[in-house]
C-alpha cells in the first residue's frame, strides 16, 4: 500500500512538474527567438533598452502587469492580506488612478522629449548633478529592495511549495529571467510579459476559485465568499482606525488622500522600472491605452493577491509567519495538473519582474553612468555590451543577498517602506520640472538628498508616525525645498513651457477612466 501511494504521489508530482517545465521551455523559447529574428535591431541602444520604440498598447499593459506582479505581491499582498485584510487592496486600486494620472499628465511630456531614462529628462531640465544622484539611488534602491526582495519572495514560495533549498532557488529564478532577458532586452522582455501576464491572471484566478470553494463547503464560490466575509468581517476594511494593529502600515484616510499618493504617482510615473515600457511605446496613443489597459487589470489583482491571504486566515492556515499564506494554498489545497498552472503563474510573475529590473538597472547605468562619465564616446554595440554585463552583475549581486532577508514576516512592507526614502523627493522634483518654471537645479538636487535626510530624521525622531504619512510630510518638505531655492528674477531657461495641448485624451480613453473612477467609488463605498 505504501508503494501504491508513493508511486500515486509520484506522478502527481510528475504532471505538475511536466506542465511547469513546459511554460518554461515556453517562455524560454519565445524570449530567444524574438532575440535572434531581432538580432540586428538590439544592437542599437534603442533597440535594446526601448525595444526600438515599437510597442503596442497591449504589449506595453501587459508588461506593466507583468513587471508589478512578482512574488512581492502574490506572496507579499497575500502576507499582508492574511494579517491585515481588505485595506492591503487599496495599493492595488489607488494605483489603477494612478495610472490614469500618469497617462494622462506624465507621458505626454516625456515622449515629447523622447527620453531614454528618467535621469535623462533631469539632466534636459535641471543639471548633471540631479542626474547622477538620482541616477545613483535608483540602482541602489533598485538592486538592493527591488531586486533582492523579487528574488527572495519567488525562492521563499519554491521552497514551501516543493521543498527546494532557498539558494537553490534564489540561483534557478536568475538563471531563468538572465537567460533571455539579458540577451534579448526589452523587447524580448514585453513580448515574454505578454504570455506570463496569462498565466499570471489564470492561475492566480484558479487559485483564488479553489479557495473560495474549499469554503464554500461543496455549495459553490458564491457561497464560499459569503462565508469568508462572515468568519472574517473584521478584514473586510479598506480604511483602517487607530484602534486597529496594522494602522501603522494603512493610517485611515491617509490611504486615500495623504502619502500614498505619493508613492502612486511615484512607482507609476517616475520610476524606470515601470514607465520605461510607456517609453517604449509607438505614439502617446498607445502608450495611453496600454495604462488604461493595465489599470482595468488593477481593479482584478486584489481577487488574486489579497482574498486568498483572508482565505488562508480563515481556513486556520498553520503559519509560522503571514508571508507564507499563498505557499501554503498551492501545497494544500490545488489538485493535480491546476497545481502545476498556479505555480507556473506564480513563476511568471517573479520572472518577468525579474527581467524588466535587471533591463532597468541595465538603462540607468549604461545611459546614464557609463555613457556619461566613463566613456562618453561609447559606440552602440558596446553601450548593448554594458547593459547586458550591468544586468549579469546586478543579479549576481541580488543572489549573494536575497537569502538575508529570511527574517522579514511582511516582506511587502518593508519593500514599501524603505522604497518609501526615495519617492517623495523624486515626485516632488519630477511634478517640479513638469509644472514649476522657476525651480532650479539647486532646488531639485537639495531634495533629492533632502528626501533621504528628512525621511531619516522622522523614521528616528517620531516613531509613532505612520510611514505612509511620513512620505506625505517628507514629499512637501521636499517641495518647500524647491521653492525657497528657486530662481527669484526669471525662469530658468531649461523649463520649457507646458503646453495644455498635450494632456488632450480622445473620448474612449475619457470614458474608461471614468467607469474605473466610478468602479473604485463603488468599491469603497461598500467596504468603508
Amino acid at each position: 500500500c505504501a508503494c501504491l501511494v508513493g508511486s500515486e504521489m509520484c506522478i502527481r508530482d510528475s504532471i505538475d512538474l511536466i506542465i511547469f517545465f513546459a511554460y518554461c521551455l515556453l517562455i524560454l523559447f519565445v524570449g530567444l527567438f524574438v532575440s535572434r529574428r531581432n538580432k540586428k535591431e538590439t544592437q542599437s541602444a534603442k533597440g535594446y533598452f526601448l525595444a526600438g520604440r515599437g510597442l503596442a498598447w497591449w504589449a506595453i499593459g501587459a508588461s506593466i502587469i507583468a513587471s508589478n506582479i512578482s512574488a512581492e505581491q502574490f506572496v507579499g499582498m497575500s502576507g499582508s492580506g492574511y494579517a491585515i485584510g481588505l485595506a492591503m487592496a487599496t495599493y492595488e486600486w489607488i494605483a489603477a488612478l494612478g495610472l490614469l494620472f500618469v497617462a494622462k499628465f506624465f507621458i505626454p511630456i516625456f515622449l515629447e522629449k523622447k527620453i531614454f531614462t528618467m535621469p535623462q529628462f533631469l539632466e534636459e531640465r535641471f543639471d548633471s548633478r540631479v542626474k547622477s544622484v538620482m541616477a545613483f539611488f535608483w540602482l541602489v534602491v533598485f538592486v538592493f529592495i527591488n531586486l533582492t526582495s523579487i528574488l527572495y519572495l519567488g525562492a521563499l514560495t519554491i521552497e514551501k511549495i516543493m521543498g527546494v533549498p532557498m539558494i537553490v532557488g534564489v540561483l534557478g529564478l536568475a538563471i531563468f529571467a538572465g537567460v533571455y532577458s539579458i540577451y534579448g532586452g526589452l523587447k524580448a522582455v514585453a513580448l515574454t510579459d505578454v504570455i506570463q501576464v496569462v498565466f499570471l491572471i489564470g492561475g492566480g484566478l484558479i487559485t483564488t476559485y479553489i479557495a473560495l470553494d474549499t469554503l464554500g463547503m461543496g455549495e459553490g464560490v458564491v457561497q464560499g465568499f459569503k462565508n469568508l466575509y462572515v468568519q472574517t468581517e473584521d478584514k473586510f476594511h479598506l480604511i483602517l482606525d487607530k484602534s486597529h494593529p496594522s494602522y501603522m502600515d494603512l493610517p485611515g484616510i491617509s490611504v486615500i488622500i495623504g502619502g500614498l499618493w505619493v508613492a502612486n504617482l511615484y512607482y507609476w510615473g517616475c520610476n524606470q522600472y515601470i514607465i520605461q515600457r510607456a517609453l517604449a511605446a509607438k505614439s502617446v496613443s498607445e502608450a495611453q491605452k496600454g495604462m488604461l489597459f493595465a489599470g482595468f487589470i488593477k481593479l482584478l489583482i486584489p481577487l488574486l493577491v489579497v482574498i486568498p491571504g483572508i482565505a488562508a486566515f480563515a481556513l486556520n492556515a498553520p503559519l509560522e509567519k503571514s508571508d507564507e499564506a499563498y505557499p501554503w494554498l498551492l501545497s494544500n489545497l490545488l489538485p493535480v495538473g491546476i497545481k502545476g498552472v498556479a505555480f507556473a503563474a506564480l513563476t511568471a510573475a517573479i520572472v518577468s519582474s525579474l527581467a524588466s529590473m535587471m533591463n532597468s538597472i541595465a538603462t540607468i547605468f549604461t545611459m546614464d553612468i557609463y555613457r556619461s562619465y566613463i566613456r562618453p564616446q561609447v559606440g552602440e554595440a558596446d553601450l548593448v555590451h554594458v547593459g547586458r554585463w550591468t544586468s549579469f552583475i546586478s543579479l549576481v549581486i541580488a543572489v549573494i543577498i536575497a537569502p538575508m532577508l529570511s527574517g522579514l514576516d511582511q516582506a511587502f512592507q518593508y519593500i514599501q517602506e524603505f522604497t518609501g526614502f526615495i519617492s517623495p523627493g523624486a515626485l516632488a522634483i519630477f511634478l517640479a520640472g513638469f509644472f514649476y518654471r522657476k525651480a532650479t537645479a539647486n532646488g531639485a538636487l537639495a531634495a533629492a538628498l533632502g528626501t533621504f535626510i528628512f525621511s531619516l530624521l522622522l523614521k528616528f525622531l517620531c516613531p509613532g508616525l505612520p510611514w505612509m504619512d511620513r512620505m506625505g510630510i517628507v514629499f512637501l518638505l521636499c517641495c518647500g525645498l524647491i521653492v525657497m531655492l528657486r530662481n527669484r528674477t526669471q525662469i530658468d531657461v531649461s523649463a520649457s513651457p507646458v503646453r495644455w495641448s498635450l494632456f488632450r485624451t480622445g473620448k474612449l480613453f475619457n470614458i474608461l477612466s471614468c467607469i474605473i473612477i466610478a468602479i473604485l467609488i463603488y468599491f469603497y463605498c461598500l467596504w468603508w
